[in-house]
């Protein structure tokens, strides 16, 4: 059959969605590094020296935590293992021999930044620090962080042990799609075991959801926050950020100020007599909106039947391609 595909439309789509504003963070020192970016089109909207090589702290934890959330049933016992207590700096004091579900270290490792629970996990997740390692690599390049290197799973520091801001972003907004792992950076309080979130941004910032603090004197004071309004959905990194907490406030204010999610492609309303299978929404700037176009191939000949497929829609932001999917005979 002859599917030959000739460009038929290009049309110009228009969006209205006006962001609500949030209370305005004060003026911040500017971090060494920081992005922030839409979770689910992982859109870039802000970033400052967003590719440098940086250590990161507990941040760390972000990747720690999917890995044994993608890997490990939350709810098996863990008995505590000799090399795990006494682990230096942030801890829950775990004691070598004591039972915890996986839910409770999890818990621990965000909340609290327990680095027992770190080492705790992973040694339950690969049986060594060295292996765990070696998994944070291989799912760091697999979710595009590919300019990151770990080396432990708490963030402790090492010379080896580093991420870019960009990077941890995309470790970051994976994560935030994992409904067990938003679950446990949005709380504040753990009941089972009295513990507290450290993380300031729940209770200061409107709309955030996660995820995690982290400070060392080699890394400064590190945040990667998650905050929803209004249906868009961004991550914001600060590497070695002095005032971690405005700094952060500010940037996502200022995203949300300036950007919306608009829906670009809606299932429901037929494209050049077409159906679509999926919608579509993009973050956009007001005056992005008159630049985003989409461009219809139908196929040759055209089949007559109900549900065959009939030729591929784009949509592009001047020449920048942002999506594209299969269109089918109504």
């Amino acid at each position: 059959m002859d599917k030959k595909a000739s460009v038929l439309a290009t049309v110009v789509l228009a969006a209205l969605l006006i962001p609500v504003g949030s209370v305005r963070a004060q003026a911040a020192t500017v971090s060494h590094a920081e992005c922030v970016a839409e979770i689910t089109s992982r859109r870039f909207l802000w970033e400052e020296n967003a590719a440098e090589r940086l250590p990161m702290a507990s941040t760390t934890k972000v990747l720690t935590a999917i890995i044994v959330i993608d890997d490990c049933d939350p709810d098996e016992v863990v008995t505590v293992p000799e090399e795990a207590e006494g682990v230096e700096g942030s801890s829950v004091y775990l004691r070598a021999g004591e039972e915890y579900t996986v839910r409770d270290l999890l818990y621990g490792l965000m909340l609290r930044s327990g680095n027992d629970c770190a080492e705790t996990l992973a040694l339950h997740h690969s049986g060594s620090i060295e292996k765990f390692a070696q998994v944070m690599n291989e799912r760091a390049a697999f979710l595009g962080a590919e300019h990151s290197r770990f080396v432990n799973p708490h963030g402790l520091p090492d010379k080896r042990h580093y991420t870019t801001a960009r990077d941890l972003a995309l470790i970051s907004a994976y994560a935030m799609e994992n409904e067990f792992f938003r679950e446990i950076v949005s709380c504040q309080y753990y009941e089972p075991r009295g513990w507290q979130n450290k993380n300031k941004m729940l209770r200061d910032y409107e709309g955030a959801n996660g995820v995690k603090t982290g400070f060392t004197v080699s890394a400064g004071r590190c945040l990667v926050t998650a905050a929803e309004r209004n249906g868009m959905k961004l991550v914001c990194v600060v590497l070695n950020s002095p005032e971690m907490y405005e700094r952060t406030a500010q940037l996502l204010d200022e995203a949300y100020e300036k950007y919306g999610m608009v829906c670009l492609c809606d299932s429901a309303v037929a494209v050049e007599d077409l159906r679509a299978e999926e919608d579509f929404f993009y973050p956009l700037a007001e005056e992005e909106r008159a630049h985003v176009s989409v461009q219809v191939e139908k196929r040759e000949p055209l089949p007559v039947g109900k549900g065959e497929f009939a030729g591929r829609m784009r949509i592009y932001l001047e020449n920048d391609l942002l999506f594209s999917q299969n269109l089918y005979i109504i």
